[in-house]
């Protein structure tokens, strides 16, 4: 059993320290696939047999780099790690244990405090959850299909640790090669190269008759960025609209041809979901009139 752990990054001060941190907590057989995206890391990435590297002149964007990395993996797992996360001590491991072909498995999700390299102190209990948004919940008639955190929904359900997510943020997720196969890659014309990266696959998982997991017996530090580091990879905002815009047209017009299910079988799945009103017929009827 090999785990690829395809890591995309741009312009990203703490890769180093994210790749060290997969080799060091990998319990069994894994590579790291690097995607440097019109850049070179400064300090280098230290040399180490199980690390690939991809190195692009010109930054092409995540979703591009994703689909490079995942075309030259080797394993029959792939996970993709945002470049500045660290792991738990036997991920791989734990991951791939509990991973049906059709799944994507997302560990649950910490805060990281990056200067320290360690879980940031928090009140708040880790992220296992999130919801996807009803596109038109604002009185913005365009607000886009988001994974939310969905801490309320974690109530109650300490004890369930591989349980269903309905949607996920994105900056880590795992999924088995026969399942990269059947979804990937990644669309670029539509979406464009960054944005709603989790919206395509999670959905395209649920509504093609697989599921997403959350696996609480592993887990994962993300940075969020914020004003502090600031973003690597940059998306301009007429780029970020027309890909939110795509997005929610397909979907909540159930535009996928190859589905088994509609949306509205998932947000019945996960009823009642923050921000969606409690009338479906409604709910969708609105969408319908927006969006056709």
């Amino acid at each position: 059993m090999k785990v690829s752990v395809v890591v995309p990054s741009r312009n990203e001060p703490f890769l180093g320290k994210t790749v060290e941190d997969v080799l060091r907590n990998a319990r069994g057989d894994v590579e790291v696939i690097v995607v440097l995206d019109g850049y070179w890391p400064d300090p280098t990435l230290a040399a180490d047999p199980r690390v690939h590297i991809i190195h692009r002149g010109k930054a092409a964007g995540m979703r591009p780099a994703i689909n490079a990395a995942a075309a030259i993996a080797k394993g029959d797992f792939l996970m993709k790690l945002d470049a500045h996360c660290m792991v738990a001590e036997g991920f791989d491991v734990a991951l791939a244990a509990e991973c049906a072909d059709d799944w994507i498995v997302v560990p649950r999700r910490y805060p990281l405090d990056p200067e320290a390299w360690c879980i940031q102190p928090s009140t708040k209990p880790p992220i296992d959850y999130h919801y996807l948004s009803y596109p038109l919940a604002s009185e913005a008639p365009l607000t886009g299909l988001h994974g939310s955190p969905w801490r309320e929904r974690g109530k109650g359900r300490e004890d369930v640790l591989l349980d269903d997510e309905m949607s996920s943020q994105g900056s880590c997720w795992f999924m088995s090669r026969k399942h990269w196969d059947r979804l990937g890659p990644m669309e670029i014309d539509k979406y464009g190269n960054f944005i709603q990266e989790f919206q395509e696959l999670g959905l395209k998982t649920w509504l093609g008759g697989g599921a997403v997991k959350v696996n609480k017996r592993t887990w994962y530090a993300h940075l969020h960025k914020g004003k502090t580091h600031g973003r690597g990879y940059f998306i301009s905002k007429q780029e970020m609209d027309a890909g939110a815009d795509f997005a929610m047209r397909y979907w909540t017009l159930d535009r996928w041809a190859e589905r088994r299910r509609d949306l509205r079988w998932l947000i019945e799945k996960f009823a009642p979901v923050p921000t969606w009103p409690a009338d479906l017929d409604a709910a969708f009827a609105r969408a319908r009139e927006v969006f056709a």
